[in-house]
């Protein structure tokens, strides 16, 4: 089904117009996608605490202008649900902040 959704929008000019969600626990769909929207943004939830893995869907889903914008709500906001819950979100989102950078940096 996500095949004919990206197919039947790609002539909406989409690498301007649209942004796609793209879950992230089913990486490897990604060099599917890419195939069809090559230089569109991809919003992609489920990094962390869903599953998904962020170098698995960086891996598949970059492209050449990197082209994702990956969210990760769970794994930060569940860090903790202590008295710590800020010190342990700060933690994720700096844990997943320098992975990015990593990729990046190696992209």
């Amino acid at each position: 089904m996500y095949k004919v959704v990206l197919e039947t929008s790609k002539p909406w000019k989409n690498a301007h117009n649209l942004m796609y969600v793209v879950g992230a626990t089913k990486a490897g769909y990604f060099t599917e996608i890419r195939k069809i929207v090559p230089d569109s943004f991809l919003l992609v939830p489920g990094v962390g605490a869903q599953g998904g893995s962020l170098a698995e869907v960086c891996k598949y889903g970059m492209s050449k202008n990197v082209g994702l914008l990956i969210n990760s709500s769970r794994g930060i906001i569940y860090a903790s649900n202590g008295t710590d819950f800020a010190a342990k979100a700060r933690e994720e989102a700096l844990k997943l902040q320098l992975e990015m950078e990593e990729i990046l940096f190696n992209f």
